[in-house]
């Protein structure tokens, strides 16, 4: 039950943190939004750092497998997130976006041993579907001009997968979630900074509305990944992942009561009808 706990708690901080950034992306570009949000889950992490680290005890190899991470997530993932939503809507990326417990799974399967049961495959196929539904909830057909875009979200997915996979072994060799967070989003506060550096042609504009946002923004998916390296750490990649991924559900929630836009329809309905069927189906296992 712990780990499901944890699990949840990843869910709801990740889909406050995509209402947040709703609301800093209407004063931040994408790449100005994640050079804040980044950057201010670090130096989070690195203030905490006198209390929570314990770098007597570290393994090499589990340093350099969460270092690997940070070169990809949350950077890579951030960027390919926010550029996709733009390009091809929110709708199109997230549904592409809720296909990750399907690549973990698999990954932890091949990789870690991790083989699920009927079960559970069962019930992560179920909340695949729901999130994916919950995502569609107001979609359309991806127009020609939009499809070679489709590879930003499909890679996202992956590399969400991925880096739950390796930082699940990371986190056997050195079990350290705290250490696995910090050095993950130092690394990846380095690359959006220097990627800002070579992308942006002038100076960003960065104004207080925007950096203030994007700082709870870092913040809150800083604790997302915090919390679930801690469910990591108790359980295995097959049942975090699925659980991980039902962060639509809250913001869908908080979306209703923030930005007043979402209608419930029945799409959203089975969407959460199916969602909390698969949740239920994997707490009973």
């Amino acid at each position: 039950m712990h780990t499901f706990l944890l699990a949840f708690l990843a869910s709801a901080l990740y889909g406050t943190g995509l209402v947040t950034t709703y609301f800093g992306l209407r004063h931040l570009s994408a790449l100005a939004g994640a050079r804040v949000s980044i950057p201010s889950a670090a130096l989070l992490f690195w203030g905490l750092s006198p209390f929570f680290m314990d770098w007597a005890h570290r393994q090499e190899e589990a340093v350099m497998l969460f270092a690997l991470v940070g070169s990809f997530y949350p950077a890579a993932v951030t960027l390919l997130t926010f550029v996709g939503n733009r390009r091809l809507g929110p709708t199109v990326a997230g549904t592409i976006g809720s296909t990750t417990p399907l690549f973990a799974v698999l990954g932890a399967a091949l990789f870690l041993g991790e083989v699920p049961g009927i079960g559970e495959s069962i019930a992560t196929t179920i909340i695949v579907l729901g999130t994916m539904a919950l995502s569609r909830s107001a979609g359309g057909p991806v127009a020609g001009s939009e499809r070679s875009a489709l590879w930003m979200p499909w890679s996202a997915a992956l590399l969400r997968a991925l880096a739950q996979v390796l930082s699940k072994a990371g986190l056997a060799l050195w079990t350290s979630p705290f250490a696995a967070a910090l050095i993950g989003y130092s690394i990846s506060a380095v690359i959006v900074w220097t990627a800002g550096f070579l992308t942006e042609r002038s100076v960003p504009t960065f104004n207080r509305r925007g950096v203030a946002w994007f700082a709870l923004t870092g913040v809150l998916n800083g604790a997302a990944v915090l919390a679930m390296f801690y469910a990591l750490t108790t359980g295995p990649v097959t049942v975090v992942a699925p659980v991980v991924a039902t962060y639509p559900l809250f913001t869908l929630s908080l979306s209703a009561l923030l930005i007043r836009h979402e209608r419930m329809t029945a799409r959203i309905v089975g969407g959460v009808i199916l969602t909390v069927a698969g949740v239920i189906m994997l707490v009973a296992r």
